[in-house]
């Protein structure tokens, strides 16, 4: 019996594998901590903005999401005209590739970079080029080096997840200056809001001077609106204008675009989730380092953990020893990082008792 069949190159995809989800059982308090969450919630204006779309549900969205793009141009100072919003910063990063990669044509991106750009690129024909790292970092040289006439497209998220390494602006304008001015630089700035670096820029400068670059950014990390799925892309007016034909119409949700609007807007609380990020990161790096486990140093909202290869005190052997504890971290194997962990920045409770069960786990208790 015959049956449809996948284009070319489709089921060769591995399919994205979210961090786990703990399972609650009674009597033990369970921290999750594998999916970069906000452990400080939304805005308590996103909340109420969320609330007052109920009484309309009737009714589809603005299709363009004017008024959250105005208020994206707002906060950034940015022509809202170069602005598109999404459903998460994922389905833009998808509308790229389908806009500007085809059969035959290459993508790259670095070791340890996020999982959906190869989907991405597989998606749609092309063949994603995977260059190597140095310190969990990416290599603007590695990644010059494997340009070819082919190469159409160069994702780089920066900070990067799951590293939390990131470039300096000065090699990211290295990298676009090196690149040829056909291939589109996509820079995704998911994790920008917690960097505190002079030498760091999220990518709107070489946005608005080049015409060959875009930069992407997500409601779902420091704002704490995951759930609602919202994302947004700067761009040249005529990469927008491309990508804005085959978005989808209404493809932001009304709800999600009032809660965004308030969340952007409310400065107080994204300061004070900056600032218990920055704490705690930096508690957790030295408390860690001192059970004898290697930190990667991070700018964003979590800490990527290395552990030995010897029996008795690896990864996977910690992550269920932690687990058994209510604490669940993110394993790493799909990442290309098998004996890594990685672990969001949590409450102060949830901090704790990671370093305590890691101290313990360490112990052989």
């Amino acid at each position: 019996m015959s049956r449809p069949v996948p284009n070319p190159g489709i089921l060769d995809i591995a399919p994205y594998t979210p961090g786990k989800s703990p399972v609650p059982e009674p009597g033990r308090k369970v921290f999750k901590l594998s999916a970069n969450e906000t452990p400080l919630g939304p805005s308590p204006r996103a909340i109420e903005a969320y609330k007052q779309v109920a009484d309309h549900l009737e009714d589809y969205p603005e299709g363009t999401s004017r008024v959250l793009r105005e208020a994206i141009g707002r906060a950034f100072g940015l022509d809202p005209d170069r602005i598109i919003c999404g459903a998460g910063s994922d389905e833009i990063l998808n509308l790229l590739a389908h806009t500007y990669l085809s059969q035959g044509d290459e993508a790259i991106s670095t070791a340890h970079g996020f999982l959906v750009y190869p989907i991405a690129t597989m998606a749609n024909g092309a063949k994603n080029v995977v260059v190597p790292e140095t310190d969990y970092t990416a290599d603007v040289d590695a990644i010059l080096a494997r340009v070819t006439p082919r190469t159409k497209l160069v994702w780089l998220a920066n900070p990067n997840n799951p590293t939390g390494t990131y470039l300096p602006f000065n090699e990211v304008k290295r990298l676009r200056a090196g690149l040829p001015g056909h291939v589109l630089l996509v820079l995704d700035a998911a994790y920008s809001d917690y960097v505190s670096r002079n030498d760091y820029e999220l990518g709107i400068e070489l946005v608005a001077t080049t015409e060959n670059t875009v930069m992407t950014h997500t409601f779902s990390k420091i704002h704490g609106l995951a759930a609602l799925r919202i994302g947004w892309m700067f761009g040249p007016a005529h990469i927008v204008d491309a990508v804005n034909r085959i978005r989808g119409p209404f493809n932001v949700s009304t709800a999600a675009m009032n809660a965004a609007v308030a969340a952007i807007e409310d400065t107080a609380h994204i300061q004070m989730s900056k600032a218990h990020t920055e704490k705690w990161r930096n508690w957790l790096t030295e408390e860690i380092s001192k059970l004898g486990l290697k930190v990667t140093p991070s700018v964003a909202n979590f800490v990527l953990i290395h552990f030995p290869t010897d029996k008795g005190r690896t990864s996977a052997e910690a992550d269920a020893y932690l687990t058994k504890r209510g604490l669940v971290l993110r394993a790493l194997n799909n990442y290309g990082l098998p004996h890594a962990l990685r672990m969001t920045i949590g409450t102060e409770e949830a901090n704790r008792l990671v370093v305590e069960g890691l101290r313990d786990f360490m112990a052989g208790k």
